[in-house]
């Protein structure tokens, strides 16, 4: 089944508690109340974080995993430079999965018919469009947009689907740009992407820039987004590329990347959904879960506070915040079955008596007023001394303890 015949999830309202300034005339219409689709690079652009590196079988694992989340297009990896790619290439493309498989490839022949032994039916093609890379690479514009034009005619000659991806387009002239758009698509490339490589732009940049390609080409030709998080605005600019006319977002799991990494595709997608009432073709019911296999996978933690998929999201230590725990709407923006998590409270320095009533009722734990008033006192000490916050079980021996007859 093809990634782009599903239908997106529109994030039910009595799930979310936002700002109704969100919802103000003039602001929902910025974006067109169609779906979103993601294009998942995981398996590519986010192994290139430093030191990851993921064995075909934990790629096959994770792309079984992105499937079943929905994730119209999966990039298995750049077969040409890795053994160990086209081998997972391979894996994934045999799994039967609902996704379509995407490779990735540079602008030259050998990279295609690497591709074609694989039987890849749809890759990216890239190719350096700016001044700076360009010269990095010892190229001039119309030897690049030769080489890319070749590539995406080899490609298409052999049956297989392009998206031409333009190497750090965002800072490429405009018309020089054009030219490069023009020609990919002269050549059969039948898809665009617009690539902020370095993260160089900001939001309103984005959209202006999107909404520019897509006057350039028309309605008729899908446009991707990529991005990178180097100013934290990855999905801010997702978001902005939407809003001027970018159907597919490629991103990776928990934004994983080279430098500071990727676009998001869990918080892209919760962003649209949640705020901007975007349907969007992912299950965020998942996501924590698929966040947590990739991470073991890649061998690295992630901030706890971080948006979607971090352990914080729905756990409560201060008082002030657990004295309304019962009102979930009023402590959190949006609902923790709506990501598939649990809320909880945590004890230590900053508990306060409402801390204490909420985890003894959850333990079964009986505790006066005045009992409570005095597990309070240990607790905080206790978590001050820590650095760190009180677990069960020393809950648990604090409230034996002070039991406990004089």
């Amino acid at each position: 089944m093809s990634g782009s015949s599903k239908t997106g999830n529109v994030v039910p309202r009595d799930t979310l508690w936002v700002s109704e300034l969100n919802h103000r005339e003039g602001v929902e219409r910025k974006i067109a109340a169609k779906s979103v689709k993601f294009y998942d690079t995981t398996l590519r652009d986010g192994e290139q974080s430093v030191g990851v590196v993921l064995t075909p079988q934990q790629k096959l694992e994770i792309a079984r995993a992105l499937d079943d989340l929905g994730v119209g297009r999966i990039e298995s990896g750049f077969p040409r430079v890795s053994a160990d790619d086209a081998e997972a290439f391979g894996l994934i493309a045999k799994a039967g999965l609902k996704a379509e498989i995407w490779g990735f490839g540079r602008a030259a022949k050998a990279d295609v018919d690497e591709l074609l032994r694989l039987g890849a039916r749809a890759t990216v093609i890239e190719t350096p469009t700016s001044a700076i890379k360009l010269k990095a690479y010892g190229l001039s514009a119309e030897e690049a947009k030769r080489r890319a034009a070749e590539a995406i005619g080899y490609a298409r000659k052999n049956g297989v689907k392009v998206a031409f991806f333009s190497v750090d387009g965002t800072r490429t002239e405009l018309k020089i740009l054009q030219d490069f758009y023009k020609s990919a698509l002269d050549a059969g490339a039948e898809e665009l992407v617009v690539v902020d490589t370095i993260g160089a732009c900001g939001p309103e940049a984005v959209e202006f820039l999107v909404r520019q390609v897509r006057e350039w080409v028309g309605r008729q030709v899908p446009l991707h987004f990529h991005g990178h998080n180097d100013f934290g605005l990855a999905t801010a600019c997702a978001i902005a590329a939407v809003r001027g006319g970018a159907e597919w977002i490629q991103g990776t799991i928990n934004g994983m990347g080279e430098r500071a990494g990727n676009a998001d595709l869990g918080e892209v997608a919760m962003a649209l959904g949640g705020l901007y009432g975007v349907p969007v073709e992912l299950n965020l019911k998942k996501i924590r879960e698929v966040s947590a296999l990739v991470r073991r996978a890649a061998g690295y933690e992630l901030e706890p506070w971080k948006p979607v998929v971090g352990q914080n999201l729905f756990m409560r230590e201060s008082g002030a915040v657990a004295s309304q725990f019962h009102i979930p709407e009023a402590i959190e923006p949006y609902s923790a079955e709506l990501v598939g998590a649990t809320r909880t409270i945590v004890l230590g320095k900053k508990s306060g008596i409402d801390s204490i009533a909420i985890k003894a009722n959850e333990l079964g734990i009986p505790l006066t007023t005045e009992q409570q008033q005095a597990v309070l006192a240990v607790v905080k000490r206790t978590g001050t001394e820590k650095r760190g916050l009180v677990n069960d079980d020393e809950f648990r021996e604090i409230c034996t303890r002070l039991q406990q007859p004089v």
